[in-house]
């Protein structure tokens, strides 16, 4: 039979014989179908799973939890450390400070992972390029050192004598661990968040260029706090420059990781050097901004 009732014969039926020389089948509407990537995302090589809503939430998120943790790490030392020394005294303590701060980012670094592979189902490694391979690390650990060079601005900017990041250093003690988390857990959740989440989010929709710019950007104004200068922001500006470069040419978090370590760790040594291990923090101003 060759009747419409039978499909085995009906032009129209996806099963029946299609011939090459006739126009192709309709593909259905609901098919995800690429047919071509937009240009811009071409140019930088970036194309995240995550998107911009994702970022903006990492940022608040970071916030919010370093206020919360901050302040119940203080509370805690009070009850059970502490129980004698004001609220105000203990917020001062350098050391309360960074174990608040790394509990928070131990906290942020979850939720980090569990977007990417939980939401988006990638491994988190590969998504936010974190990869060694072909890498020149000493190469760019020393470019790190270089960068350094960039503090000489601060010698020709008007610096404040003082700054609220210099508590960190009234003890030696307290200095050197300061100078272990900026060379560890510091510069890894600057890179994550910074060169890892928002750099390719913007590269994809403003290109390599402005997108370098922008994520330097907010980089050095968060460091405002630290420092109360905008000469300092300046400064830490065109360092993250660098880093966004680096991250935009190696493609690699890890390669601008590497590049920030080498950056921070020049800055403690030369700081510990000029300092006498850090019992002399007088004559700091010789290596660190002021």
């Amino acid at each position: 039979m060759s009747t419409s009732d039978n499909p085995q014969f009906d032009p129209l039926s996806p099963s029946a014989h299609h011939d090459p020389a006739q126009a192709p089948l309709a593909i259905p509407a609901e098919t995800p179908v690429a047919l071509a990537t937009p240009s811009i995302v071409q140019a930088s090589g970036e194309n995240p799973v995550w998107n911009g809503w994702d970022v903006l939430l990492i940022a608040i998120l970071t916030v919010l939890t370093l206020i919360v943790v901050e302040l119940m790490t203080v509370l805690g030392a009070r009850v059970f450390v502490y129980p004698h020394a004001s609220l105000g005294e203990l917020a001062q303590m350098p050391k309360l400070a960074l174990i608040g701060e790394f509990l928070a980012y131990i906290g942020v670094a979850i939720y980090m992972i569990l977007l990417v592979e939980g939401k988006y189902h990638q491994a988190f490694s590969k998504a936010i390029m974190w990869n060694w391979r072909g890498k020149p690390a000493f190469g760019l650990f020393g470019l790190g050192v270089l960068t350094v060079a960039l503090d000489l601005l601060s010698r020709f900017l008007p610096m404040p004598k003082s700054t609220p990041f210099d508590q960190f250093f009234a003890h030696p003690t307290d200095a050197y661990l300061i100078a272990a988390f900026a060379v560890t857990v510091g510069p890894l959740m600057e890179e994550l968040l910074f060169r890892g989440f928002l750099y390719p989010v913007l590269a994809r929709s403003t290109g390599v260029g402005l997108a370098v710019f922008l994520t330097a950007l907010p980089f050095g104004l968060m460091h405002y706090l630290q420092y109360r200068s905008w000469s300092a922001v300046l400064v830490i500006t065109l360092v993250g420059v660098v880093l966004t470069t680096v991250r935009a040419v190696t493609k690699s978090v890890a390669a601008s990781f590497l590049v920030h370590v080498g950056y921070n760790f020049t800055l403690m040594v030369l700081a510990a050097i000029a300092t006498d291990g850090f019992r002399h923090m007088d004559k700091a101003s010789i290596v660190l901004p002021r």
